[in-house]
Parts: C-alpha cells; structure tokens; sequence
C-alpha cells in the first residue's frame, strides 16, 4: 500500500488573453471603490488606484463579468483568481476530449456501473474493478459499454483504484467519475477551459442528487446532499468557504500529479488529502456548479447515518497529515471575550470590549492603506462576531454534539443555553428560508441536527481511537490576524 505526499509543482505561465472574469457575488466596494471586501475566504484589501478602472468595469458587468485586456488587467485578475475575489466566467464551446481519460473505479454495483458508463459516451473510459465478489458481471457491463477494463485481484480501496487508472492512461487530463455519477451533457465543455489557466490542477463540477422519490430523505437530499457543493463558483483551498471537494467527480491535471496521486493508506478523506497538498503545492482547484453529474442518493435512514459517521472517522488521519486545519472552531478573543459579557449579561462591557476592537482595526486598516473609516471598522467587527457564533453553533452541532444537546435541553433554564441554542438553530432557520426545501421547518432543524450529530461523532470515535483531543480543540486567535490584506491590486 502506498501513501502519497508528493504532487508535482505549477509552471509558471499568465493568464490566458482574453480571459473573461467576474467579481464573486459577495464582493462589495467602501471609500468610493478604494477598499474591496468579500471573497473567500473572507478579507479587506485596498485597492490601488491604476485598478479602480478594472474594478469598476467588473462591478458593473455583474455575473457575465468582463474580458481583461494587457497584462495590467491580467495581473489585476491573478491577484483577483488567487483570493477567490473573481472568478473565471466559462464560455462553454466543444473542446477536443482526446485530451481526457475517464477513469472510473467499480466495486460491484453493477446497474448504476452501466447508468455510469451510458453517461460517457463519446470519451475515452478505463474501468478499474477493484476486487469485486462478480467481477464477471464488471467486465461483462465494461465490455458493453466499450469501457477498457482493469482488476484488483484484492479490494484495495477508492483511492487506489483511481491511481491504477492513472498508471493505465497518458492523457494530459484525467476525469475521475464514481460508478454511481452519471454526468450530464456538455460537463467537459465546462471543466476543460479550466485548464487553459497552467496554475490549475483540478476542477470539480456540481454533484446534484437524482430523484429520489418523494420520502422525507429523499426530498431532504434534495437540499443537502453531501457531495452537493452549491450554486456559486469557489477557489477551493483549507479556510475558505469551500475547502475541499469531493472525488465522487473531479477532473485533474496528470503533471500536477507527479509521481504522486491519491493517498491510498487513506478509505475515506482522500479527496480533501490530495486537495490539500495540491493547495499547498502552489496548484488551484476550482469549484464549477455550471457542469453538474447525478448521484444516486442514500434515502435509507440507516445508510444516511452511517455514511454521515463514515466521513467524521476521516479526521484522525487527516489530522495527522495536515495539522491544524481541522480544528472545529476558530474564534477571535475579542468576540470571546465579547460573547461570554453577553452570556453574562453585562452588554456594555461587551459594547466596551467590541468599541476597542474597532478602534485597533480602524488603525489596522489606515496602515494598510485603507480607507472607509469607523462605519469599516464597525461592520467588520459586527460581520465578525455573526459569523463566529454561526460558526460555534456549528460545533455544538457536530464535534461538540453532546454538549449543544445538553443546551437544547436545557433551553428554560439557563442563559447561556439558550445563547447555544440560538447559535445552533439561527443559521438552520436562515438556511430554511433562503433556499426553502420541500420539508417543514421543524422536520428539516430534526434531520440538520441528526446528521450533524452522525458527522461529529465519527469524529469523536475518530479522536478517541487516536487518543487525542486536538481534533476537538477550539483555536483562539489574535483578533483579525491575517485577515487584513495590506497588498494593493495592481
């Protein structure tokens, strides 16, 4: 078995000319246009005055954004790519797929195998069997299909089936589809022009559920499905809004690969292993919702559960190949300290508290060039403290489950539950509304605490088994640090 933690290093290269980008939808403008914040992750950056024109161009031209033209533009946009500011806007045209080897790892199921491969008419297609109890039925459903065929004697796990691929093809991309995703037309049209940009290893499209039918997971699923990453082009990299994405299908560089490739000590987390050192290689990975592959839902209660706990059990080992980064809360000591006077009730030690954070963010943002003066500084701060109590209800739901049931519980009685409990239910409430699933309110809170819960407690066998509590630790930080871009766009 062997792991991996090498990947290969970006070349240098620019932008391709005549790129056409568009600011990503939660940027906004302060100081007539002088400051840029939003992005992902989150951040404030002072704008240089050569790049106002470009900005504005972009503000204007909205979703369908705007061409860069000269190398002045260009620059402007890598800097805009590399903070997740913009994003590539994909004029999706018929590009030669002779460029791209599918690779699909098959471990029995074989009626979704060939839904899989009907799906990839058209592209080059290797089939990798890894060790499944009816292999005859594999290469029989392969063979059909007009798929090239290769077998693990043994099952040795997703992710060394897809590096058996990898070592079977030579295109310069290589799709990794799982045997229950069925891409949708025109999904390569979508992903491919990625790559024109050399600094890209890996795209993923959107993984939508097929109909599940009408039961309350299926129309659950509907709305939160674990492989469904949302509607909104992302920058994928560790602290962003989104940090990984999974396998289940994503296209990738070979040469970013190297001599390396899926981690395969690893049966579950080894998307977010090889996201991560790909980020941490200098490679970016882009997120693509306008390419979208169907995936069979888990409506069995069940199943449901247990695959939410299967992915928690990931964290241990994550954990140890990349420190640090799977800590379940990251709060400011500010909005801490801010917080617990709240909890406390003593609001104007915590107005005093937030007043003085303000204050040494307002200078913070004057020494690195910024404008927008005390009203800044006080959003930031207020968007700051939102964000951070969404973020530790999400803990109480997941690594810290026992503990937000307890406040659940205990909701008439104490202060601070309650606190906890409006940190926990506040975000599910606003979720509910803005994206109104086909389940009430109450049932979808119940199956948003159920999962939640299944994910933290893999995480907690996961901690339990490695004998260590820093994967439940929490991360107080200085206030800010790092979150103030004193760089100009140039």
């Amino acid at each position: 078995m062997r792991q991996r933690t090498s990947v290969g290093r970006p070349p240098a290269g620019d932008l391709p000319h005549d790129l056409r980008i568009a600011l990503d939808r939660a940027v906004s403008f302060w100081a007539r246009g002088s400051v840029a914040f939003g992005g992902s992750a989150w951040q404030v950056v002072r704008v240089a005055e050569a790049a106002r024109p470009f900005m504005q161009q972009l503000a204007k031209a909205g979703v369908t954004g705007t061409r860069t033209n000269g190398s002045r533009e260009r620059a402007v946009a890598r800097q805009l790519l590399n903070r997740g500011l913009a994003h590539p806007v994909i004029e999706s045209a018929p590009r030669p797929q002779t460029q791209v080897d599918v690779v699909v790892p098959a471990f029995d199921r074989t009626f979704q195998l060939e839904a899989c491969l009907r799906s990839l008419a058209g592209v080059s297609v290797l089939v990798v069997d890894d060790g499944s109890l009816d292999p005859e039925a594999v290469r029989r459903v392969a063979t059909t299909s007009g798929a090239r065929l290769l077998c693990h004697e043994v099952n040795r796990g997703p992710a060394a089936a897809r590096n058996t691929g990898v070592e079977g093809t030579d295109s310069p991309l290589i799709a990794f589809v799982d045997s229950d995703c069925a891409p949708e037309s025109g999904w390569l049209d979508q992903l491919i022009p990625h790559f024109d940009d050399p600094l890209v290893a890996a795209v993923a499209p959107r993984v939508r559920p097929t109909n599940g039918g009408r039961s309350l997971l299926a129309r659950h699923e509907e709305t939160r499905s674990a492989l469904d990453m949302g509607d909104r082009p992302e920058q994928v990299r560790p602290g962003n809004r989104l940090g990984f994405v999974p396998s289940a299908t994503i296209v990738v560089r070979r040469s970013a690969l190297g001599d390396s490739g899926f981690d395969e000590a690893l049966r579950l987390g080894e998307d977010v292993d090889l996201v991560w050192r790909l980020v941490d290689a200098g490679w970016q990975v882009r997120f693509e919702p306008g390419a979208t592959v169907r995936h069979r839902p888990l409506i069995d209660p069940v199943t449901w559960v247990t695959r939410r706990f299967e992915y928690g059990t990931s964290a241990s080992e994550l954990h140890h190949r990349h420190p640090g980064r799977l800590a379940p809360l990251r709060m400011s000591a500010w909005n801490v300290a801010s917080v617990v006077l709240l909890v406390c009730r003593r609001p104007r030690s915590a107005g005093l508290v937030s007043g003085a954070a303000g204050l040494l963010l307002r200078r913070r943002l004057r020494q690195a060039g910024g404008g927008g003066g005390a009203l800044l500084a006080e959003f930031i701060v207020g968007k700051g403290l939102v964000a951070e109590a969404a973020a530790a209800g999400h803990t109480l739901r997941r690594e810290w489950w026992p503990l937000g049931f307890v406040a659940l519980a205990t909701v008439r009685r104490s202060q601070l539950s309650r606190a906890a409990a409006a940190c926990m239910l506040g975000p599910v409430a606003y979720e509910w509304l803005r994206q109104r699933p086909d389940v009430d309110p109450l049932r979808y809170a119940g199956l948003r605490l159920v999962e939640d819960a299944a994910y933290g407690s893999g995480v907690l066998a996961s901690a339990l088994r490695a004998r260590s509590v820093a994967l439940l630790r929490p991360e107080v930080r200085l206030p800010w640090a790092g979150a103030i871009k004193a760089h100009s766009e140039r």
